[in-house]
């Protein structure tokens, strides 16, 4: 499952805001992946503006930081259009500059992973690897949406 962490300054998103950019970003990852949306989580953080400095001075902007970790196997082509289709989901949907947005992707190999007690197929393998699992568990990931 990609998780992309989400940092923004303390205050600076409503739950509304939230449950729009996390849908944004699943979208994205979808789209751009294939991957079904059960497998994309977003976790949000805040930073008070003292704990968060760029060149050694406090940020004076509201800097929006995403990093994804995602299954590795993934092309450069798909990269970057998840890249660009993220970047595009934070400027949306919080009205921030694209200067304002940083976004990282970090390949993880799935066989590092377990996720829904499984360890999680090799990009691209999603369906094959859904159809694998036991009636209840696949039942409850496909209730979970796209």
């Amino acid at each position: 499952m990609p998780t992309y962490t989400v940092r923004t300054p303390a205050g600076r998103l409503d739950a509304g805001t939230r449950a729009a950019l996390a849908r944004e970003i699943t979208h994205a990852h979808t789209a751009a992946t294939g991957a079904q949306g059960f497998f994309a989580q977003v976790v949000f953080t805040e930073l008070a503006a003292d704990q968060h400095f760029v060149g050694g001075v406090p940020v004076a902007e509201d800097l929006v930081f995403v990093h994804g970790q995602i299954r590795s196997g993934r092309s450069p082509e798909q990269k970057r259009i998840l890249l660009d289709a993220l970047t595009h989901a934070v400027t949306a949907t919080l009205g921030v500059r694209r200067r304002a947005v940083w976004i990282y992707l970090l390949d993880l190999p799935p066989t590092n992973m377990v996720e829904y007690g499984h360890v999680l197929p090799e990009a691209g393998d999603e369906l094959a690897w859904l159809a694998s699992l036991e009636t209840d568990d696949r039942s409850y990931l496909e209730s979970l949406g796209n």
